[in-house]
């Protein structure tokens, strides 16, 4: 038995056209270094967050009738979140069997969670493709079956953003704003940092792979250096640039050594500290 007939039988599907799975495991940076226009994952990759979406929501909707649309959207951004379909990626062995580049593959690009969640969402762009929707849609809810299990109801479900705009909006009319502030790395992987401010005041800065996020919640990250500094409900600063889909949340020096009692000042006498150099693009 081959290699990807092997992948294939832990996948629980056949492909038709096997040419399409090959598609899905192989990594932009094969494109970058060769610098000619190879096909890489990242169009079936748009597809299948499209068809994991779509499958997701309906199987939310039905099986939580008395839920709203909120609590219905923090249940998909749980299931739906980086570090969930990265697991996923690893459960189904995808790192050894991705097509990478020789500098990717150096640089532990097989383990890389972006990399693994990018070619589990491109696999599922490959099968809906090669076998229609039921067989995208059968493959979705066999994957996330346990995460459903787990999921008992819409409630309590940790939304970064949402928080962090309800704390500060509960002591201030002003929403809380996400700037862009710098970007760098390979065209391939390159890494964004961004900022969240309140009254002209910045709270913090975080880093993420991508600018805006294609997937609402799921590249959010605690900062852990902010426990403590809100109140107990809260557990942690919400992501920084949720707007951005940053991560990797770090204090500023407006927020160390802040307390909860400070934090309650937050909107009523902001202090003056300098904005990040460039505004959010449009």
């Amino acid at each position: 038995m081959s290699e990807l007939a092997a992948f294939q039988a832990r996948l629980g599907y056949a492909f038709r056209d096997e040419n399409l799975l090959r598609l899905a495991l192989t990594h932009p940076s094969i494109a970058h270094e060769a610098n000619s226009p190879i096909q890489h994952n990242q169009r079936l990759e748009f597809l299948g967050d499209a068809v994991l979406g779509l499958v997701l929501t309906r199987q939310l909707y039905e099986k939580f009738p008395g839920a709203d649309e909120g609590a219905l959207t923090k249940s998909r951004a749980k299931l739906v979140n980086a570090a969930a379909l990265a697991a996923h990626g690893r459960a189904l062995d995808l790192g050894p069997n991705l097509i990478l580049s020789r500098g990717e593959e150096n640089t532990g690009g097989r383990e890389r969670a972006s990399a693994l969640t990018d070619a589990f969402e491109a696999l599922l762009g490959a099968i809906f493709l090669d076998g229609g929707f039921e067989a995208a849609r059968e493959f979705i809810l066999r994957e996330f079956a346990a995460d459903f299990s787990e999921l008992a109801g819409p409630a309590g479900i940790d939304n970064p953003k949402g928080e962090l705009q309800e704390l500060l909006q509960s002591r201030s009319p002003h929403a809380p704003e996400y700037q862009f502030v710098s970007a760098c790395g390979p065209d391939h992987d390159r890494d964004f940092e961004c900022a969240v401010l309140h009254d002209g005041a910045e709270l913090a800065r975080g880093r993420a792979k991508a600018k805006r996020p294609p997937r609402a919640t799921r590249r959010w990250r605690p900062c852990r250096s902010c426990e403590g500094d809100l109140p107990p409900r809260f557990g942690y600063f919400a992501g920084p640039a949720a707007k951005f889909g940053c991560k990797g949340l770090t204090t500023s020096r407006r927020t160390e050594g802040m307390t909860t009692k400070s934090m309650s000042s937050i909107g009523t006498a902001p202090s003056k500290t300098s904005s990040p150099r460039t505004t959010a693009p449009t």
